[in-house]
């Protein structure tokens, strides 16, 4: 038995063991969507994105590279088919599904690991990291690395071709409201509401040198930020100089919005330290070892501060 198939285990799952009459009923109700109904036809306007929440819209960006080529519309469409993205009241399905992406907790523990960053210890199917991160991997093992059969590895998760259609119809209709081809910043946008809430899922987390959250379990300063910014499609050089270096820079002086990075260091070539400004003269940074994630007072004032960046969205996937 493979995956979420025979065990109908989501919530639209459940549809595909159904007997042919009850099918063709679900299919008339399915005209109108509800949550958790893995309904096909979702109703998704010009503002198609807004239907997202900008917590989920980071954990769909920040999971797409578990597999190589998959794009986050399709985790999103996903989301919206099986519990409209959490919003499910339960999230439980007679079959034993569980979670904003119905998991079995059986097929779910092939996918688990490794722990990704932000996730549960242990990891859980009611976690939406944790679930989305699993499903990016479930999907990958039956397709849809490098594009190779999407449908195939969507039929595997749901097996159904109405429900593959649609989830394909969803994830077409997120693509085109994305502002994510556009240059220009994420500031002001659903995307800079996720930097800063992928970044606030790591409060707490431990500084550890080197890290980007994956393997090493941990974040240094120029990791998070990194890290925050892969969640929305958008890749940052590695270290804390070279983004700095990469701009694109603001002018002294310019009003400061959600999302933007804060440098610090003795001079602009000399830059040892960047954070997140996350409003309110404020911003989420990994500080030095023995430390945790925090979210904390920008020291804008201070003699080491030396101005800020706001990565364009040009490139994202």
């Amino acid at each position: 038995m493979s995956l979420l198939t025979k065990a109908t285990a989501g919530i639209g799952c459940a549809i595909a063991a159904l007997p042919l009459l009850a099918v063709f009923l679900v299919a008339a109700l399915l005209n109108s969507f509800s949550p958790g109904s893995g309904g096909s036809t979702a109703t998704l306007g010009k503002d198609t994105l807004s239907d997202i929440p900008p917590a989920m819209l980071a954990v769909y960006r920040q999971a797409t590279p578990e597999c190589p080529d998959l794009s986050w519309t399709i985790l999103a469409a996903i989301g919206k088919a099986e519990t409209d993205h959490g919003r499910h009241p339960t999230m439980t399905s007679s079959a034993g599904a569980v979670g904003p992406m119905q998991f079995l907790p059986s097929t779910f523990a092939l996918y688990a690991y490794p722990v990704p960053a932000g996730g549960k210890r242990p990891p859980t199917p009611w976690d939406p990291v944790d679930a989305v991160f699993a499903a990016a991997r479930l999907l990958c093992a039956h397709g849809a690395r490098g594009g190779k059969d999407l449908q195939r590895a969507i039929y595997a998760y749901n097996p159904s071709h109405a429900y593959v259609a649609g989830v394909l119809g969803i994830a077409r209709r997120y693509a085109a409201a994305s502002p994510a081809t556009s240059p220009g910043p994420p500031t002001g946008s659903t995307h800079a509401s996720a930097v800063v809430t992928f970044a606030r899922r790591q409060i707490g987390t431990p500084y550890v040198w080197g890290g980007d959250g994956r393997a090493e379990g941990g974040f240094d300063c120029s990791g998070l930020t990194k890290a925050a910014y892969a969640s929305i499609g958008i890749t940052l050089p590695r270290v804390a100089q070279v983004q700095y270096d990469a701009g694109p820079r603001l002018p002294a002086g310019a009003h400061l919005l959600p999302g933007d990075l804060l440098f610090f260091g003795t001079s602009p070539h000399a830059i040892t330290h960047v954070g997140i400004y996350t409003g309110n003269h404020r911003m989420i940074d990994a500080p030095h070892p023995g430390a945790v994630v925090r979210e904390n007072t920008a020291r804008l004032a201070s003699t080491t501060y030396q101005g800020a960046t706001r990565p364009s969205l040009r490139g994202a996937r």
